[in-house]
C-alpha cells in the first residue's frame, strides 16, 4: 500500500474501463461521437478541415460498429443482450459501461465487428431488452490527410463531455476503500451530481465537508505541509502561503473549488470545474488547452487517508493548484493541452506519458539541488522523500525520450526526469511540439477563451497585426523606462 500516491490501475471485470491515460483513445472518442451525435450538440469546424473520428461509414461489406445500450440493474439483461450477439456470430471485441443519466439503469458501450446487415438485426432484437438501443456503423480506417478528431474550439464545449468519466464518480470497484461504506458511497453520489449538473460559467456550488471528511483531509494537510519547505520548488512555496491567506487553505476546512478557481484566474487564468472521476487522456488536456483543470470535491475514504486509487481533492488541492497560480507552469501546462488538440491516438499516448512525468511527477533542479514540482509528489508524503534520495534514477528531461518512457501507477516511481526549469521544458516541449503530424497550427484567444486555427491569410494576417500592437506597447514602455531612467540618473548627479 502507498501513501497519497495516485494510483490509477485497471481492474478486470464485466464493466470493462479505461484509465485517465489509456491506451484506448481512439473507443472513448468514438463514443464521445456516438453520444453527442445523437444530440446534435457537437459544432462543425469552420475550417477546411474535416471534424472526424478517424473512421468513415461503410456503404456494405464487413465493418466495426457500435452500439450504444441502456439496460436497467443487473447482470441478467446484458447476459441476455450478450446472447443476442453470440446467436447471429457477431464477435464483440471491446465493452464499456457507466451509470446511466436514467435511474437505475446502465449504458453500455459495445464494439463489435460484423456485417451491416447483422447489425441491423441485432439492433431490431435489442429493442425487446434494453430501455434504448442506439447505433452508429463504422469502415475501415482511411488515410485523410484533412481529417482530424473532434476537439473543443471554445471553452463552453469542455460542458460536452466534462460528464464522461471512464472510472469511479459514484460506482466503486469491490477493492475500494470505501466500497462497503454507504455513508461514503452516498457522499460519492452527491459529488457526482455536482459534477454532472455543472455547466461553464455558473459558479461551482459549495459543499458542506462531514467532521470525517475534515479529519481525512487534516491527516494529509499537516504530514505534506512539514515536508513542502524542503522538498518542494520554491514556485510552489511561494504560492502556497497565499492560498492560505486567500482559499482558507488550512487543515481545519477543506477549501472550496470557488474560492480556489477566482484566485487562480487572478493569478495565471487557470480555472477549476469539477468532474465526477477521470477523463480521457484526449478529453483531459483538451481542458487545459483554455486553461481549465478539471477536479474532483470528493476526498478519500477515512480508513486509508495515506492512500487514493484515484485523484481526491487532497492531490487536487495540494498537488495541482498551487502550481497552477505560476504563470510560467501555466503556460507549460496549456502548452501540453494545445498539443493535444486535433493529434491522433499515438500523440496522445505520448502527451499523456509527459504531463505524466512532469505535471504528475516532476522533479526540477534549483540551486543545485533537486525540488519536487509534480501534483503525485507534492501530494504524497512517502514518494515525495523517496524521489529526493538516490534510489531511483533520474535523467534529463528530453521530450522525445520522455514521451515513450514506461511507467507504474501502482508504486513509487523507479524513473524520473529533471527539468532544468519551467522554462526549459515548456521550450522543450514546443520544439518538439513541432513533430506532431497535424497540417494547422492553433493560437489561443484568451480574450474570446476560443482556439482558432492558423490555417488560411486571413487568420493569420489578423495574427500578425496583433503581435505589431503588442510590439508597438513594448516599444513605447521602453522608451518611457528610458526616459525616467534618465531623469533617475540626472536626480543622482544634480544631489
Amino acid at each position: 500500500m502507498i501513501d497519497c500516491t495516485l494510483a490509477t490501475s485497471g481492474r478486470p471485470s464485466i464493466a470493462l474501463l479505461s484509465h485517465s491515460f489509456d491506451n484506448n483513445v481512439r473507443t472513448r472518442s468514438t463514443m464521445a461521437t456516438i453520444v453527442n451525435s445523437t444530440s446534435n450538440s457537437i459544432p462543425s469546424m469552420q475550417s477546411r478541415y474535416r471534424m472526424n473520428t478517424y473512421l468513415d461509414v461503410p456503404l456494405d461489406g464487413k465493418g466495426k460498429f457500435y452500439l450504444i445500450i441502456t439496460l436497467k440493474e443487473g447482470v441478467s439483461k446484458l447476459i441476455a443482450s450478450l446472447k443476442i450477439f453470440e446467436a447471429h456470430k457477431v464477435n464483440v471485441v471491446h465493452i464499456e459501461s457507466r451509470p446511466s443519466r436514467k435511474e437505475g439503469c446502465y449504458d453500455f458501450l459495445i464494439e463489435c465487428n460484423g456485417m451491416k446487415e447483422q447489425c441491423d438485426t441485432i439492433f431490431n432484437m435489442l429493442h425487446s431488452i434494453a430501455d434504448r438501443v442506439s447505433v452508429q456503423s463504422f469502415g475501415p480506417e482511411r488515410a485523410c490527410r484533412d481529417a482530424v478528431p473532434w476537439f473543443p474550439q471554445k471553452i463552453k464545449d469542455l460542458d460536452l463531455f466534462a460528464d464522461r468519466i471512464l472510472t469511479y464518480g459514484a460506482e466503486l470497484d469491490a477493492d475500494h476503500p470505501g466500497f462497503k461504506d454507504e455513508v461514503y458511497r452516498q457522499r460519492r453520489k452527491i459529488f457526482a451530481d455536482i459534477a454532472h449538473n455543472y455547466r461553464h460559467g455558473q459558479p461551482i456550488p459549495r459543499v458542506e465537508y462531514t467532521e470525517e471528511e475534515t479529519k481525512t483531509w487534516a491527516t494529509v494537510y499537516r504530514e505534506l505541509k512539514q515536508l513542502y519547505p524542503t522538498h518542494a520548488c520554491r514556485e510552489f512555496n511561494h504560492i502556497f502561503p497565499l492560498l492560505e491567506q486567500n482559499c482558507g487553505y488550512s487543515e481545519n476546512a477543506i477549501p472550496q473549488l470557488q474560492d480556489v478557481s477566482e484566485f487562480l484566474r487572478e493569478c495565471s487564468g487557470f480555472t477549476v470545474r469539477p468532474v465526477a472521476g477521470l477523463l480521457s487522456s484526449r478529453d483531459f488536456l483538451a481542458g487545459l488547452a483554455f486553461r481549465v483543470f478539471h477536479t474532483t470535491q470528493y476526498i478519500r475514504h477515512s480508513s486509508s487517508p495515506k492512500y487514493t486509487p484515484e485523484p481526491d481533492v487532497c492531490h487536487e488541492l495540494l498537488g495541482h493548484v498551487p502550481l497552477f497560480a505560476d504563470p510560467e507552469f501555466a503556460q507549460f501546462s496549456q502548452e501540453i493541452g494545445l498539443c493535444s488538440l486535433g493529434a491522433p491516438d499515438e500523440v496522445i499516448q505520448k502527451l499523456a506519458t509527459l504531463y505524466w512525468f512532469t505535471v504528475e511527477f516532476g522533479v526540477c533542479q534549483q540551486n543545485g539541488q533537486r525540488k519536487a514540482y509534480g501534483a503525485g509528489l507534492l501530494s504524497s508524503f512517502g514518494e515525495l522523500q523517496y524521489c529526493l534520495t538516490d534510489e531511483p534514477k533520474v535523467l534529463p528531461f528530453d521530450p522525445e525520450v520522455t514521451a515513450t518512457a514506461e511507467y507504474p501507477i501502482t508504486s513509487y516511481q523507479p524513473l524520473y526526469f529533471l527539468a532544468e526549469s519551467f522554462h526549459s521544458a515548456k521550450e522543450r516541449l514546443r520544439n518538439w511540439a513541432l513533430s506532431i503530424p497535424r497540417a494547422f497550427n492553433f493560437r489561443y484567444d484568451p480574450y474570446t477563451q476560443r482556439v482558432e486555427l492558423l490555417d488560411n491569410a486571413e487568420i493569420l494576417s489578423r495574427f500578425v497585426h496583433d503581435i505589431r500592437n503588442d510590439l508597438h506597447l513594448v516599444e513605447n514602455s521602453l522608451k518611457k523606462i528610458d526616459v525616467h531612467t534618465e531623469m533617475d540618473g540626472k536626480d543622482n548627479y544634480e544631489r
